[in-house]
């Protein structure tokens, strides 16, 4: 199975606010080198490489004093502000020393959400790993509001992955990967070598945020793992404090955890339409419904029960049972108003109810993907 990162062309790279920050005594500037050294020595072997680092607030706090990181959002994005300058400025002087010219990249869930700026988000990153640039990804914390942020990196990790169609993304953090229990607390816990993403076991097994630099946790790490499976790609939960663990990775060692992708990638469509939307609102839709969309099947006006929210034709909505669980999700034709006069009826009711018909389904499967 580690053949799956040894073969890897394209790679996503991930490290965390602890690593960055040596635990959030200031940017470690020592450990940054080593990652650019071994990012160049993948580049001469021709592969591609993106690195997403966290790092901007903790270094904010770091320079302005701040001993705990804040919870008004004010205060983080004024520290993301200060941090980012450090940041990217330590980044540029470690890869320059290595031969590599570098790019900054600031994303927020808004620039995925938006199909076209999703588009330009791909070609942009794509170009500059064709010219040999690395791409220094983080979320832009200065602007971002809880309605648009990703939450953590190791989301946006995942995310990118999908973006560029990457063939593995390796999350380095200040654990040595996933253990079947938290190992500061159960002396008998053991690493998980490997496994499959989609495996729902692995969430039970993972813990909180380690530190109060950090803002993630393992489980924001096995998400992001079933997040970049839905495009194939596999990820490697490992120590960034390892002795050169890209190198190791990439040579196929067996370090930290690989949870492997084990289904077929979506389309490039469908996949963003499971994990770049933001949700509008909801469509309660019957048990004949369900077993419709499962089977394939594009979602009628008929086996709508019930439309919460206010959307606009176009708009991402979820199709959920009585119960609430999530079945599809899709791009809706109609909007709620028009969904509310419509639901229960037929197709052939539609023009009489409206006045037009735009289509007979209110979720093609084009764009509907299955949760």
């Amino acid at each position: 199975m580690r053949t799956k990162i040894r073969n890897a062309r394209r790679l996503v790279v991930k490290v965390g606010s602890a690593l960055v920050t040596n635990n959030g005594a200031g940017l470690d500037k020592e450990a940054l080198d080593g990652w650019a050294r071994q990012i160049a020595v993948l580049r001469a072997e021709g592969r591609e490489v993106a690195l997403v680092s966290s790092g901007a607030i903790a270094a904010g706090m770091q320079r302005l004093g701040w001993l705990r990181r804040p919870h008004e959002m004010s205060r983080l994005q004024a520290a993301a502000a200060v941090g980012q300058m450090g940041l990217v400025e330590a980044y540029e002087k470690a890869f320059s020393r290595h031969g590599l010219q570098t790019a900054q990249i600031l994303l927020t869930h808004e620039d995925l959400s938006d199909r076209t700026r999703y588009l330009n988000a791909r070609s942009t990153l794509t170009t500059l790993l064709e010219l040999g640039v690395v791409p220094i990804i983080n979320e832009n914390d200065t602007v971002v509001t809880d309605e648009i942020k990703f939450g953590d990196n190791d989301t946006l990790g995942a995310l990118v992955a999908n973006l560029i169609e990457a063939d593995a993304l390796i999350i380095l953090t200040d654990q040595q990967g996933l253990y079947t229990a938290d190992p500061r607390r159960d002396p008998t816990a053991t690493l998980i070598a490997e496994g499959r993403a989609e495996d729902r076991r692995f969430e039970a097994m993972a813990g909180g945020a380690g530190s109060g630099i950090s803002k993630g946790g393992m489980i924001t790490k096995i998400r992001a793992a079933q997040r970049a499976a839905r495009s194939g790609a596999h990820t490697c939960i490992a120590s960034g404090r390892e002795r050169d663990p890209l190198l190791r990775l990439s040579a196929g060692e067996a370090i930290g955890s690989l949870l492997y992708a084990s289904s077929s990638p979506l389309q490039a469509r469908k996949q963003w339409l499971a994990d770049h939307l933001q949700l509008a609102g909801d469509l309660i839709i019957d048990d004949g419904a369900v077993l419709a969309l499962k089977s394939g099947c594009s979602l009628l006006p008929v086996g709508v029960a019930e439309v919460r929210g206010d959307f606009a034709r176009g708009a991402a909505v979820a199709c959920r049972t009585t119960a609430g669980e999530e079945v599809a999700r899709g791009l809706v034709n109609y909007s709620a108003a028009e969904c509310r006069r419509i639901a229960r009826k037929p197709t052939a009711e539609i023009e009489r109810l409206l006045g037009y018909v735009d289509e007979p389904e209110l979720i093609h499967r084009d764009n509907m993907v299955s949760r």
